[in-house]
């Protein structure tokens, strides 16, 4: 089928964008360009922040912990223009790879 075909190509296009290779765990893509972020840090216990609304970032927003998968060599995927974080939301075993606009990174607490 033509269109699986697409699909399947244009996910491998993703993962070599960003260099991500997966490996025994199947993570789904989760679309956050609209959001404004931030990163604690990119390691074992650290969050990635996010809002719609810049003033919304540090005090009413969402947070989701970096999903430390063991199989993966990193969980901060950054390119040029965009990163993908891997996230564990703690929420029916839900993980993903989530891809967040650098345009709209506040890496620092106002």
């Amino acid at each position: 089928m033509d269109l699986l075909d697409r699909y399947f190509e244009i996910q491998k296009q993703i993962y070599d964008h960003f260099g991500y290779v997966e490996d025994w765990v199947e993570i789904p893509l989760d679309d956050c360009r609209e959001y404004f972020w931030h990163l604690t840090g990119e390691g074992p216990g650290d969050k990635v922040e996010f809002a719609k609304e810049e003033n919304n970032l540090f005090d009413d927003g969402y947070s989701d912990e970096i999903c430390t998968q063991q199989s993966l060599k990193k969980w901060v995927y950054r390119a040029d223009d965009y990163t993908m974080v891997c996230v564990d939301t703690h929420t029916d075993g839900n993980k993903f790879l989530r891809i967040f606009d650098n345009a709209k990174e506040r890496p620092e607490a106002h």
